[in-house]
């Protein structure tokens, strides 16, 4: 009868030790996934700085080839090439 008692002493204990395992590993899993969440909101955000620094890079592009090209039709030809780029990129976004 002891054998018996010590082996359901003995499941009992890796079971608890189980359920202590599982319960830490479940509260590191949530960290994570908060972790996770606010890492993928920050990336979003500096996408949306870097989005507007290459928008700032381009107009400043712009603004530099118009002094310096004398040909104005070279000048709207490229703003109208830039224009349509840049509506594939919204359309894109919004599917």
């Amino acid at each position: 009868m002891d054998d018996v008692t010590t082996l359901v002493s003995g499941i009992d204990f890796k079971v608890r030790k189980l359920i202590a395992r599982q319960k830490k590993l479940r509260n590191e899993n949530e960290n994570l996934t908060i972790e996770l969440n606010q890492l993928k909101k920050l990336n979003e955000e500096q996408k949306q700085v870097i989005k507007g620094f290459e928008e700032k890079i381009l107009v400043l592009k712009l603004a530099k080839m118009a002094e310096g090209e004398e040909n104005n039709s070279d000048v709207k030809s490229r703003i109208n090439e830039l224009v349509r780029e840049i509506d594939k990129c919204i359309g894109l976004l919004n599917t």
